[in-house]
C-alpha cells in the first residue's frame, strides 16, 4: 500500500513505516502531522486517482527529527566590476515517520 502526498509544494510517495524529508513543518519531535492532499492512493493492486485530490483520504505521521541542510554557497560575481558576495544558506527540514495511511 503507497499514496502521493504533497507537503510543502512538493510531492512524495509514501508507505507505511517509511521515513520522508518535507520542508520544515511547525511541529515539535514526537507530535503527529496529517498529510491531507493525497493524490493517489494504492492498495492491493486497485489505485485511486483523485482530480485532483482524494476526498477523505489522509496520511498520518509523526516528526521524528527537525534538522537543516548541508550549507550551500550562494556566490554572485560580475566580471570586471570587483563585484563580489558570498552568503550561505542552510534550509530547515522535517523528518517525519509514516503511521498510517487512511482510506
Amino acid at each position: 500500500m503507497y499514496a502521493i502526498v504533497e507537503s510543502g509544494g512538493k510531492q512524495f510517495k509514501v508507505s507505511e513505516g517509511g521515513f520522508i524529508f518535507v520542508e520544515k513543518v511547525n511541529a515539535a519531535v514526537g507530535d503527529t502531522v496529517t498529510l491531507d492532499k493525497v493524490f493517489l492512493l494504492e492498495s492491493g493492486g486497485t489505485v485511486k486517482v483523485g482530480s485532483p485530490t482524494l476526498t477523505g483520504a489522509s496520511v498520518s505521521a509523526t516528526v521524528v527529527e527537525q534538522g537543516k541542510e548541508k550549507k550551500i554557497i550562494v556566490f554572485k560575481y560580475k566580471s570586471k566590476k570587483n563585484y563580489r558576495r558570498k552568503q550561505g544558506h542552510r534550509q530547515p527540514f522535517t523528518k517525519l515517520r509514516i503511521d498510517a495511511i487512511k482510506a
